[in-house]
């Protein structure tokens, strides 16, 4: 997991949002079928599964306002880091296509992400020369 870099001076913090959260206190993932609960350390809205990262098309721009009318399954492709050092799960929907940048939660599964994280350093296609200039 990532260590927590101290307050960035280009860090926003996020903003508190009124939308509502779902019926209940859980929903059952596509992808895994285990019940997930709703509340989540480390982000205010819970949009992906933490044992198989898969998530939902549900929200639109904003996260946590549950606009998307899709409602199409996202596998998770890849993560990506931002300049603050925060990790973000890059969905894609496999219904419209749509990409999405989802922050990860504390209770993500650490190997699934680790998995993720070095998957570009399994792939055959890439030369074992062109790693080593980098």
């Amino acid at each position: 997991m990532p260590r927590r870099r101290p307050h960035h001076p280009r860090h926003r913090p996020q903003r508190p949002k009124d939308v509502p959260h779902g019926t209940g206190d859980a929903f059952r993932c596509v992808g895994c079928r285990l019940d997930v609960p709703l509340a989540t350390p480390g982000t205010a809205h819970r949009n992906h599964c933490p044992h198989c990262l898969t998530s939902l098309h549900v929200d639109k721009r904003i996260p946590g306002d549950r606009a998307a009318g899709c409602r199409g399954r996202m596998a998770a492709l890849t993560l990506s880091v931002r300049r603050d050092g925060e990790w973000m799960i890059i969905h894609e929907c496999l219904s419209c296509g749509e990409l999405s940048a989802n922050r990860i939660a504390g209770d993500d599964n650490a190997l699934a992400l680790m998995r993720m994280a070095v998957r570009p350093l399994s792939d055959n296609r890439l030369s074992v020369g062109a790693l080593l200039t980098l």
